[in-house]
């Protein structure tokens, strides 16, 4: 692998900007474009020592600078690593960067610094994951739960359970291939407990899954209801700013409009949408079909009906449309007179809240009722959390597998037959923390991270 280098830091002016640069001779190509104030050379001090000096391009000097070193194996890619420090203007920043091209580096590629470091065995597939999800956390818990993964949790919960199907497979090959050595016979209670203990561990994970995905990546919401109903009221109450247009004429909102929002410690990607009912006015209408798209794709829906109104044909039409799915009804307006009460919504919701989106009452309850129907209110963020669909999939085909044992060892099947369920769980978990993955995966993996990460 060449030299590669890229800006580490966000684009825009900023006091600092950071370029970084990895590879065999990163510390050489640095040399030849900085110099010290003190006249030492990058090259001739230890790793973790920082030198002040410039950046100079022939005779001229782009710009003041500190040149930290990093020295293999002790850096973050495994390689001789160089961060310099320079001020955070995108102009000067470009032309440092191409200075740098000029001298013997390439671009790095997105997310090519995490990929060196994993391919260098710095760390394995689920903490080089976990990177990006802790740039890209939107609340507490959702960096707790990033930063468990990035210390190994995840990833010393899959290697525990391999270990032990690894046991178990070594045992029943070694008691197949060498029958009239003096070999213990294996015993079946044991293996039954170890498979047991797999499937308990799998299953686990696997059940937390989505109440973790709210926490960390976000749910699709939405909010529905017939126009007039306090919609976009809900909308800023939930968002604390003006998002959304709030009138008593019907109809306002033409189109959706969204909003990512922090509720508790679940990532909300909400959206607005136009009152559903039947008009005559094709705008609003268009507004309408989008609005019945989204509520079907949700992953969550806000169904909001006016607490000092009766129901009608349109609240019907929604109570409809949000049998069977993720929902809460949100009675609104309840800084009003009642004329709708909650009971009479009871035979069809399970979960509702009274609010009044104008004076913010019922704010509380609405988060503990979203956590609670999303399961995010008792999620230990410092536990094991699967972060993706690939780690996912990867885990439920090594419980199918585990459980395919499991079930051919009470059947009375041959051992070598049970052997092979396990290996195949085995291989899944290997896939997923890394040790045996392809090279398209890891690319299609790392092509999600930014440059210079």
């Amino acid at each position: 692998m060449g030299t590669i280098a890229a800006i580490a830091t966000p684009a825009g002016t900023g006091g600092i900007g950071v370029i970084r640069l990895s590879g065999e001779h990163a510390i050489a190509v640095a040399d030849r474009v900085f110099r010290s104030h003190s006249g030492k050379k990058l090259g001739q001090i230890p790793g973790y020592t920082a030198l002040y000096g410039k950046i100079i391009d022939g005779t001229e000097t782009l710009d003041e600078a500190v040149a930290l070193v990093f020295r293999a194996p002790k850096s973050y890619t495994g390689e001789d690593v160089v961060e310099l420090s320079c001020h955070g203007g995108g102009y000067v920043l470009s032309r440092v960067l191409r200075l740098l091209f000029s001298q013997g580096a390439a671009p790095a590629g997105p997310g090519e610094f995490t990929k060196r470091a994993f391919l260098n065995g710095k760390m394995d597939l689920t903490r080089a994951e976990a990177v990006m999800r802790v740039v890209s956390a939107r609340g507490d818990d959702a960096l707790r739960a990033a930063l468990s993964t990035l210390n190994g949790a995840l990833g010393d919960r899959i290697r525990s359970v391999r270990s032990r199907l690894i046991a178990a497979s070594a045992g029943l090959g070694v008691w197949a291939d060498y029958p009239d050595e003096d070999v213990p016979e294996v015993e079946s209670g044991e293996l039954l407990q170890t498979l047991e203990d797999a499937e308990t561990a799998l299953s686990a994970l696997i059940r937390s899954f989505d109440s973790g995905q709210a926490i960390t990546e976000g749910v699709d919401a939405v909010i529905c209801g017939k126009p007039n109903v306090g919609k976009s009221a809900l909308m800023n109450l939930l968002t604390g700013k003006e998002r959304s247009i709030v009138t008593d004429v019907a109809g306002t909102t033409r189109d959706v409009i969204e909003e990512t929002v922090l509720l508790g410690n679940v990532l909300l990607r909400l959206s607005d949408t136009a009152g559903i009912r039947e008009t005559g006015d094709t705008v609003e209408q268009i507004g309408v079909d989008r609005a019945r798209r989204r509520l079907e794709n949700a992953a969550l829906i806000y169904a909001v009906f006016d607490s000092s109104r009766a129901l009608d044909e349109e609240d019907r039409t929604l109570i409809a449309l949000c049998r069977g799915r993720r929902c809460i009804a949100v009675l609104n307006k309840s800084d009003l007179p009642p004329v709708l009460t909650a009971g009479e919504l009871r035979r069809e919701f399970e979960t509702i809240v009274e609010i009044s989106a104008k004076t913010g009452e019922g704010y509380e309850p609405l988060r503990a009722q979203t956590e609670a129907l999303l399961g995010t209110d008792g999620v230990d963020t410092a536990a094991p959390m699967l972060q993706n669909e690939r780690q996912l999939a990867c885990c439920r085909r090594a419980l199918a597998q585990v459980r395919q044992a499991r079930q051919a060892l009470e059947t009375g099947v041959t051992f070598d037959a049970v052997n092979v369920s396990i290996d195949g769980a085995i291989d899944s978990l290997s896939e997923l923390t890394g040790e045996h993955v392809s090279e398209l995966v890891v690319e299609r993996i790392f092509s999600d991270f930014c440059v210079g990460k």
